[in-house]
């Protein structure tokens, strides 16, 4: 696609990119509002449940490493066709309402959005060299946007089609479908020549560069916080007291906040040498509006998930504005991008499975604390991360 240089192309590769973005969050943001509906309909325990937000996340780590070197031949823009049609495909067959289907259409879904979450950085270094950053925004808040409506339609969606989850689900293939079609004439046009990996690259291994490991954790423990977010906070907000569409409703209102947030931080990180400062203190606003969120009173629900949203949405559109700027160019990137989301995703699975055991437990005789934690104690992990991943410098030498 980077044949199409001049303006009218240009934009439409950018249409293209933020349509598919859109798709690549509803069909993980739609399971946890209506997971009671799940857990009715198909008996599935509580481990069962937490074995479910595990296995999306593993998908996407998985994808994430082996994606990049399974699409060689066909190219980053065919591929991102490929990685869009694997997330339909995964949620059609949500339409069946089986648990056999359930577990194998999260899987696919997933593992395409982790495809299409790898191709992506280094198509936007590629076709908009110098404006990363906001294309990375926009990319970002596309997102975020997806996500908002994955959760806050789900459990409309379950309740128009008389508790059929797996309908609800299966919807969000449309779209995806749309935007299938819409990548297909710039995939097809642009070739395989992109597959290559631009001179200048060779030696610039971020496997062997501390700073590659730096910015994977970072992403990872990120990405866990987010993916806990996702899966558990209807939940968590109907142990204080909410109905499932009103849990729903809050959640997509973290989803909304993150959007802002998302498109202001990868402009205001790549105008900045050093990224530390800002991610610590994205990391603060996270673990202070969770305590506010889960722990303050009613009142502050609201406001603190759209808090909560603003802070993980620019921690999110940190690390993936990160895997560009530590990269010295679209090769470079797309290497990076492989490790960062691969390695990261993976440690971010831990997160939601985790998350489910301990809330399991703290619902026991433990203590009702424990899950807010473990939270924070990701939070100040990922800080630990960031000191390192946001120096000014790319992998394989000083900027």
């Amino acid at each position: 696609m980077s044949g199409t240089a001049g303006g009218a192309g240009r934009s439409l590769v950018l249409a293209g990119v933020l349509l598919v973005a859109f798709n690549l969050r509803p069909a993980l943001t739609a399971v946890g509002p209506i997971l009671h509906v799940i857990e009715t309909g198909t008996g599935l325990g509580p481990s069962a449940l937490a074995w479910l937000t595990m296995v999306p996340v593993l998908a996407i780590g998985v994808a994430s490493v082996a994606g990049r070197p399974a699409t060689r031949g066909l190219g980053p823009d065919r591929g991102v066709l490929v990685a869009v049609l694997m997330v339909a495909a995964g949620l059609a067959m949500q339409a069946a309402s089986r648990i056999e289907t359930l577990y194998l259409g999260a899987a696919l879904s997933a593992a395409g959005i982790g495809l299409a979450g790898v191709l992506m950085p280094g198509i936007i270094k590629r076709d908009f060299p110098t404006r990363t950053g906001t294309v990375t925004g926009l990319y970002t808040m596309m997102l975020c946007l997806g996500a908002a409506g994955g959760a806050a339609l789900s459990v409309p969606l379950a309740t128009r089609f008389e508790g059929a989850w797996g309908v609800a689900l299966a919807a969000w293939a449309v779209p995806a479908l749309a935007a299938a079609a819409a990548w297909a004439p710039l995939a097809l046009s642009a070739g395989t020549t992109s597959a290559r990996p631009p001179a200048g690259t060779a030696g610039a291994n971020p496997w062997r560069d501390p700073l590659g490991w730096q910015v994977t954790g970072f992403m990872g423990l990120q990405s866990s916080m987010a993916y806990i977010m996702f899966a558990w906070a209807p939940t968590l907000l109907q142990d204080r007291g909410l109905d499932p569409a009103a849990a729903g409703a809050a959640a997509s209102l973290m989803s909304l906040g993150q959007a802002p947030a998302a498109l202001l931080v990868p402009i205001l990180a790549g105008r900045l040498r050093r990224q530390r400062l800002l991610a610590c203190a994205l990391l603060a606003a996270t673990a202070a509006a969770y305590v506010a969120t889960f722990h303050g009173p009613p009142a502050l629900i609201v406001p603190g998930m759209l808090a909560l949203g603003a802070a993980l949405g620019g921690l999110f559109g940190l690390g993936l504005t990160l895997i560009v700027l530590r990269a010295r160019d679209a090769g470079g990137a797309a290497a990076l991008s492989g490790m960062v989301q691969g390695g990261g995703y993976s440690l971010a699975a831990l997160g939601p499975f985790t998350f489910g055991l301990v809330r399991l437990e703290s619902l026991g005789d433990g203590w009702r604390g424990l899950p807010t934690l473990l939270f924070c104690g990701i939070c100040a992990g990922a800080a630990l991360f960031a000191l390192g991943a946001g120096r000014d410098r790319v992998v394989g030498g000083r900027a």
